[in-house]
């Protein structure tokens, strides 16, 4: 490949250290290309040059050659092996220096496992996800994780993570024959007092502080190979103000509800993530006397009740709703607005159980209803963070 990567897999985190690595390997003056997955309105929109979303219509032309190449040889690629193949195709005519990539599924299997020589790898926190896929422990899903490690090639792991997830790390690397592992963060950083002095003038949740040490420690092992020169503290100004859309994102609806308080959205869609989820609610937005409304959606596979048992309490209101086609992903099908109401039914809430069916905008429109002016959340699936974000953007286009 004419580019270098920095490969970064993991169940949870991972879209935002790519984002915060992105943004500081920029912020070096490093031409630097980003591949997340899902996408979240368009399909293009998970591929990003310069901190920008690649043009609609580059995209389809690299897409083109890209199918064309697959029919013409009969590899029969996945989409997901299509779409990751077009991303690095477009890494290669942009002339990006450093390309982030974000693991799709896994690891050791997942289309971008084909990076063999990395500049550093990065794991983040794992947790059950995927179970039908990668195994139904959290050391089986682990092992799947550490599948991106390379000989020679440094790599970085989430230090929150269980001691035995690390310790299976720790052997998966003596056994590929890593650089060297570091757990993040760690006491022995040298270097990072910079860091510190970041978070701390910060307004961080403890994940998104780790997440933001484990990218500042990946973005400088990349520069130090790449461009040498690059005075380190500085990288960290293109961490300030970046952001990654529905990961407890504060957004306004007023524009499809007339609502005029703002709500949380998040895609939170498994346990450990809709523990964080629940942890900020608590802390930022939950009230005494004030129930929260959550408007939420679920894919099939995973499992509603341990999602749900971890965000809500006994006076909330839900409305249940499924999201709509995922363009490229026809195998993601929502779970049943009526059995996720059953499953809340069975954790014994008291508040307002509503049957929103597959009318999203409908959805929004009965929560704020049954919200009042009291806390709103939308979660449960980053499917759903697209229909939101989507329904938006198109209605504020409507008027322009």
């Amino acid at each position: 490949m004419s580019w270098r990567a920095v490969h970064v897999a993991g169940t949870n985190g991972k879209g935002s250290v790519c984002a915060y690595v992105s943004a500081m390997l920029h912020a070096a003056n490093i031409k630097v290309g980003r591949f997340t997955s899902p996408h979240l309105i368009d399909k293009w929109d998970c591929i990003t040059i310069q901190e920008k979303t690649i043009d609609e219509s580059k995209f389809r032309k690299a897409e083109d050659a890209v199918k064309s190449r697959d029919s013409s040889k009969n590899i029969k690629a996945s989409e997901f092996e299509l779409l990751t193949a077009t991303a690095f195709e477009l890494f290669a005519l942009e002339r990006v220096k450093v390309g982030v990539i974000e693991v799709g599924v896994g690891g050791r299997q997942d289309a971008t496992n084909i990076i063999q020589h990395p500049l550093v790898t990065v794991i983040t926190k794992i947790g059950k996800d995927h179970l039908s896929l990668l195994g139904n422990s959290i050391e089986d899903i682990a092992s799947h994780k550490a599948g991106i490690m390379k000989n020679g090639v440094p790599c970085l792991v989430d230090a929150t993570n269980p001691e035995g997830v690390l310790q299976l790390l720790e052997t998966a690397a003596r056994d590929v024959g890593v650089d060297y592992l570091q757990r993040i963060p760690s006491l022995a950083d040298d270097g990072m007092a910079d860091l510190q002095s970041f978070i701390a003038k910060s307004d961080l949740e403890p994940h998104q502080q780790v997440n933001l040490s484990l990218a500042y420690g990946a973005a400088r092992i990349a520069i130090q190979q790449v461009a040498p020169t690059v005075y380190l503290p500085t990288i960290l100004a293109g961490a300030r103000g970046t952001s990654w859309p529905g990961r407890l994102q504060t957004l306004n609806i007023r524009v499809l509800t007339g609502r005029a308080e703002p709500v949380i959205l998040d895609g939170a869609h498994n346990a450990d993530a809709a523990s964080v989820l629940s942890a900020f609610v608590t802390k930022r937005i939950r009230m005494p006397s004030r129930p929260v409304t959550w408007v939420i959606a679920m894919s099939v596979g995973k499992d509603p009740r341990e999602l749900l048992s971890c965000l809500f309490r006994s006076k909330d209101n839900i409305v249940a709703v499924e999201f709509g086609p995922v363009a490229g992903m026809p195998w993601v099908s929502p779970v049943e607005a009526r059995s996720l109401l059953q499953e809340a039914k069975s954790l014994g809430l008291e508040g307002s159980l509503e049957n929103a069916g597959k009318d999203v905008p409908g959805a929004l429109r009965l929560a704020t209803n049954t919200a009042g002016g009291n806390p709103m959340v939308i979660g449960g699936s980053l499917y759903l963070v697209s229909d939101i974000l989507r329904l938006i953007r198109n209605s504020e286009d409507k008027k322009t």
